[in-house]
């Protein structure tokens, strides 16, 4: 492949891409638009430099979901992460979240602090079988985890998310019989 022709595929990957991966970023930093621009970009940075075997996969567009999970995950592990904040914490921040303008945004913020309070497996998990709607497999495939795991960790998480956000206690009730 050329290098004007490979420039011309990726950047129409990407511009098709791009804002899927920045509303699954969203809901992964909870909200942090900051953090989550730097992780696509990240991931769009990698994503170039591996563009041949990107273009090999089944499905470059979830290539590139897994690559962002695997970025995401990194990132939180960093020690920077963990440092103390002098002011509210970007993940509990009342950054709104682009996304349907009919949901109520006290909601939304609810359901961003409840996802920040999961760790970031568990929160992964969420974003890639709820959010996505990616099969208890496809997920296993992106973590890197047993399908057991995916599990477990969806069950807990949807515990967690039941208890922070009673009011929607419902809608965590009606977990998939896979999960």
């Amino acid at each position: 492949m050329r290098s004007s022709s490979r420039d011309e595929a990726f950047t129409l990957f990407a511009t098709q891409a791009r804002p899927g991966l920045l509303r699954s970023a969203r809901l992964l930093t909870t909200g942090d638009e900051a953090r989550a621009e730097d992780l696509v970009q990240h991931v769009l940075v990698r994503l170039y430099v591996r563009w041949p075997n990107v273009t090999r996969a089944d499905d470059p567009v979830r290539y590139a979901h897994r690559s962002l999970v695997n970025a995401f995950i990194d990132d939180s592990r960093k020690v920077h992460r963990r440092r103390e904040w002098s002011s509210e914490d970007p993940a509990r921040s009342e950054v709104a979240v682009e996304g349907d303008s009919t949901v109520d945004p006290l909601l939304r913020q609810q359901v961003l602090r409840a996802l920040a309070d999961l760790p970031p497996g568990q929160r992964a998990v969420v974003v890639l079988r709820h959010w996505l709607d990616w099969s208890v497999e496809q997920t296993a495939q992106a973590l890197d985890i047993s399908t057991g795991s995916v599990k477990s960790q969806n069950h807990k998480a949807l515990a967690s998310l039941r208890t922070s956000l009673p009011q929607l206690s419902p809608v965590f009730a009606t977990e998939r019989a896979s999960s």
